[in-house]
């Protein structure tokens, strides 16, 4: 499928981007130096997703949710997939303070603000 997690066989984790009909094209979110021509992939039957919990509140990770700052795992109960939607404007918190970049060709042409 588009977008699913395959593994290769000495555990690096890629998404499946471009599928043809006689080859798949991912993209690697792992070390690549195990990665030889010839190596099998299997597929995972998941679409690309990470986890989510509040334990991720200060912690640092890599592109797939592991951590890499050397606190131990993060227990998570749900997940969200990579590429979801984006809130709809109406949903959004209305723009309430101007932000202002001192530059006044981009301020008076772009109004750019805090909120959304």
């Amino acid at each position: 499928m588009a977008g699913e997690l395959v593994e290769f066989e000495e555990g690096t984790i890629c998404i499946a981007l471009n599928l043809e009909s006689n080859n798949v094209g991912v993209v690697l979110m792992g070390d690549d130096l195990l990665i030889q021509e010839g190596s099998s992939v299997k597929a995972t039957g998941r679409i690309s997703q990470i986890p989510m919990s509040e334990a991720y509140l200060g912690r640092v990770v890599n592109a797939l949710a592991k951590p890499i700052d050397g606190r131990g795992e993060i227990l998570a109960s749900e997940f969200r997939l990579i590429e979801s939607a984006a809130p709809d404007i109406i949903s959004r918190r209305f723009v309430y303070e101007p932000l202002q970049t001192e530059l006044i060709a981009i301020d008076s042409m772009i109004p750019i603000g805090r909120g959304q």
